[in-house]
């Protein structure tokens, strides 16, 4: 991009912004077409897809169940953001942001709805008493949780965007994000130095909110920016990062309304625990 840009004064939508996702993006909220939601058996309703924001809540519901919780069924209904389901005005409903993941808690008397993914995590972890860890680190905790929302935007819409998905790659937005990200990472880095997880030697929900970015990241799954951003450099995060992947329920939550990968890691829905050993794509391809 070689030409100045001068904005106008005020400014209108008449073109699409380009790009992979162009056609999804809009400046207006509401739907754009009637389609009510499915709903299964299960006290929650979740309706997603595998991004680092929907693996957060796939993660923790796995962890529950793990862990002895069996109110935590769920159901993981999928939603095609590439063919607008988000815009649907069932989903709109439970989410007039139009983002996933989104939630419904069917488990007291009325449904309660419940959208963006911190505050899926936080309801959850509330709800179960569960990966909150100690209280005398509570403000610790939610201080991660909270770091994680507003960090993550400059890594995804900011760096993701413009290193892999813009038209073409532009030298300034490349280096600004690289370097927040840089800098993000090395605050983690430096974090996880004497701390076993995020906030100490308890797995909580904010290394669940992290993970799926940031420890993606290091792991070289995200953007296929890995060597570029050197990753393997932050050896702390590595070690966090390799050891939250190892877990069964982060191997199964990552699963869960993933729509590409290898076949075998696809469980395009998620209904019962055995799902993941009959539902995967490589077990019912096009059939499911």
């Amino acid at each position: 991009m070689t030409e100045a840009y001068t904005p106008p004064k005020v400014w209108t939508w008449d073109a699409e912004s380009g790009g992979r996702f162009a056609s999804i993006n809009r400046p207006i909220a509401g739907a754009t077409h009637d389609k009510v939601l499915p709903h299964g058996q299960h006290p929650f309703q979740l309706y997603s897809l595998a991004t680092p924001n929907g693996v957060k809540v796939t993660v923790m519901f796995e962890e529950l169940l793990a862990a002895g919780h069996r109110g935590a069924e769920y159901d993981a209904w999928l939603i095609k953001i590439g063919d607008g389901d988000q815009f649907g005005s069932g989903f709109v409903g439970v989410n007039p942001n139009s983002k996933i993941p989104a939630l419904i808690d069917r488990s007291g008397g009325d449904p309660v709805r419940v959208f963006e993914s911190g505050a899926i995590l936080l309801h959850l972890a509330e709800k179960f008493g569960a990966f909150l860890g100690a209280p005398e680190k509570r403000a610790e905790m939610l201080s991660w949780l909270f770091w994680q929302m507003g960090s993550a935007p400059y890594l995804g819409g900011g760096f993701g965007h413009f290193y892999a998905y813009a038209p073409e790659p532009m030298e300034y937005p490349i280096n600004r994000f690289t370097m927040e990200v840089k800098r993000q990472l090395d605050v983690l880095d430096r974090n996880l130095a004497d701390r076993h997880f995020i906030t100490g030697e308890d797995y909580t929900i904010a290394d669940m909110a992290i993970w799926p970015w940031y420890g993606n990241l290091a792991l070289g799954r995200q953007y296929d920016a890995g060597e570029f951003l050197d990753v393997q450099s932050y050896e702390n995060v590595q070690r966090w990062a390799k050891e939250i992947d190892a877990r069964p329920a982060v191997q199964r939550g990552r699963m869960v309304n993933r729509t590409f990968g290898e076949p075998h890691e696809q469980l395009h829905e998620r209904h019962a625990a055995e799902d993941f050993e009959t539902r995967t794509q490589d077990k019912i391809g096009d059939k499911g």
